[in-house]
């Protein structure tokens, strides 16, 4: 008998024998039932606190994910090993040691989308889209512990605090905020969805009541106010800090100088004389939209191009023809400058793409989502050499393809992460039975799903789109194409753009006339400066393309366009 109760212990699934954490949320928070994604974080350092220290790079702490739902006041949850953890893949291969513990529920909203599905998602609540800062959600204060996976106690964890709101900035002589509801994405939700956007305004504007003004639109992620522009100058006493990216000691005062900088060009004399625009388009998936139409985030693309850019125009005196207004940005930002321009092609008079993500899906980062058969190894006899998905300037890697998907699942299952990949999914993708988008590869496996990858060719792949579609949109294309890139790019995204390079010079009837560029040695994210390094050319995209654009713009304004007035 004794024999047999042996065997039998040892045949008990492991986590039945392992440490585990038992989360409860204090009764004084008021909390109703809950859905959303419980996080476990777990950190070697105190400061900065475990939800601040997980990342894709070399230094990052652990975190452990599941999803939790109708979770009501009064009963707790158990993680153990059945939580899907990064960059440690369960709570039993976790080292035993001393560590920093805390808990955060990423909480969901249920929305009832006009496709019929009900989905539960994370909306955005002023933040951009950011778990570890998002108002409203709840976490616990972080505990130093020992941690024995060989051990099968539970460690109880108590959720006690709550992101509180972020305060809006205000209003100034130059910078103004305003916010629309969305009449195609609330149909589209279900319930109110709205669009912000940050706006600056020309020297001038007051005192030239009649002057109507061309339209810069600065794509890019979340912005919390218009960014690079202080009316003020360096703060004396600011404590210079260290950019670990650039490797520079009191970046923070350069990028303060450089601010005031651009204010005294702004109100200088010879500065074109437009109106620049940071959109605000956090959702459900992420801290921006891409600005296109898409099955899983809805309409976005013509929400900001027929709804929001109209009433700008309108409230700000714009000129509001396609014509006086122009795209510009970098990474995401410069994907959709591209992207608007080639989807809306009369309605964006130039685009300026700097480290674009990717624009041909031969080169998805590192994978070839077409010939591929898995995003995470070539296709070997007895090889398994993992594909990179970052690198530093000197092409040493810092983190995989694998380890980045495997990050972005702990965060959120079904697209749910708030991360990179997942919003490309998220928008790329079609929509899958339950409401949430068809994985393009299997996050666990690295196996691709060609169905998926055709369907993100004929949508959204940008150079297939512009090399099919030429023949009806090359007249409104030709000349208002610029791309740059630095071919040491971090994220691999030089390999898109050589494709895209090749297929552009192809164009004919008419010829594109575009031009893209390259940055010797230049990483993420270069911008087509060559008179300057990186950590300088990133702060100029106003200085650089709005300067670019105006002198552009007489070669490609129709007869009888206003090209003096608000040139004052």
């Amino acid at each position: 008998m004794k024999k047999l109760i042996l065997i039998l212990l040892a045949a008990l699934p492991v986590y039945l024998q392992a440490q585990t954490f038992r989360v409860s949320i204090d009764a004084a928070l008021n909390q109703p039932d809950l859905d959303g994604r419980l996080l476990l974080l777990l950190s070697k350092n105190a400061n900065p606190e475990p939800r601040f220290s997980v990342s894709d790079g070399l230094n990052t702490q652990l975190v452990f994910g599941m999803d939790v739902n109708q979770w009501k006041p009064g009963t707790t949850q158990l993680v153990d090993v059945q939580a899907v953890g990064y960059p440690v893949g369960r709570l039993k291969d976790v080292p035993a040691g001393d560590y920093y513990v805390q808990v955060l529920l990423h909480k969901y909203e249920t929305f009832h989308l006009k496709t019929g599905q009900t989905v539960k998602l994370p909306m955005d609540r002023g933040e951009g889209q950011q778990w570890n800062q998002a108002p409203g959600n709840i976490y616990s204060a972080p505990v130093k512990i020992h941690f024995d996976p060989n051990t099968s106690n539970e460690i109880a964890l108590t959720i006690n605090r709550i992101i509180p709101p972020i305060k809006q900035p205000e209003d100034t002589k130059y910078i103004k905020h305003i916010r629309i509801q969305s009449k195609l994405l609330t149909e589209f939700w279900g319930r109110p969805m709205f669009i912000g956007v940050n706006i600056l305004l020309p020297e001038g504007f007051h005192e030239h009541p009649n002057v109507k003004y061309p339209l810069a639109i600065f794509h890019g992620h979340f912005p919390a106010d218009i960014s690079g522009f202080s009316t003020t100058p360096p703060d004396p006493n600011l404590k210079p800090d260290t950019s670990e990216r650039f490797h520079i000691t009191g970046y923070n005062r350069i990028v303060q100088q450089e601010a005031y900088n651009f204010y005294k060009q702004w109100t200088g004399p010879a500065f074109p004389r437009v109106i620049v625009i940071e959109i605000q388009h956090a959702n459900p998936y992420y801290d921006d939209s891409y600005a296109v139409n898409s099955a899983n985030l809805g309409p976005y693309g013509d929400a900001i191009t027929y709804e929001l850019i109209p009433e700008i125009e309108k409230r700000f005196r714009g000129i509001g023809k396609g014509w006086a207004r122009f795209t510009y940005g970098g990474s995401t930002g410069g994907w959709e400058a591209l992207a608007v321009q080639v989807l809306y092609p009369n309605e964006y008079n130039g685009c300026y793409a700097a480290c674009p993500d990717p624009v041909d899906f031969h080169h998805y980062v590192t994978t070839d989502i077409y010939n591929d058969k898995n995003a995470y190894y070539p296709q070997s006899d007895f090889k398994k050499t993992p594909r990179p998905a970052e690198r530093n300037y000197l092409g040493h890697i810092s983190a995989t393809l694998q380890e980045v998907n495997q990050h972005e699942l702990a965060l959120g299952s079904r697209s749910r992460s708030g991360g990179q990949f997942d919003i490309w999914e998220a928008v790329f993708s079609p929509m899958d039975k339950d409401g949430y988008p068809q994985r393009i590869f299997d996050k666990q496996t690295g196996a691709i799903d060609t169905a998926v990858a055709a369907y993100w060719k004929k949508n959204y792949d940008l150079t297939n789109i512009i090399r099919r579609d030429w023949p009806k949109i090359g007249s409104s294309l030709k000349g208002k194409i610029h791309i740059y890139v630095g071919e040491a790019d971090t994220y691999y995204l030089n390999d898109a753009v050589y494709s895209a390079e090749d297929m552009l010079k192809k164009l004919d009837n008419p010829n594109c006339n575009c031009q893209v560029d390259y940055g010797e040695r230049a990483e993420h994210c270069w911008n087509g400066d060559h008179t300057q390094p990186n950590y300088m050319s990133r702060l100029h995209y106003n200085q650089m393309f709005i300067k670019k654009w105006a002198d552009e713009v007489k070669t490609r304004a129709p007869k009888g366009a206003d090209l003096k007035s608000w040139r004052y």
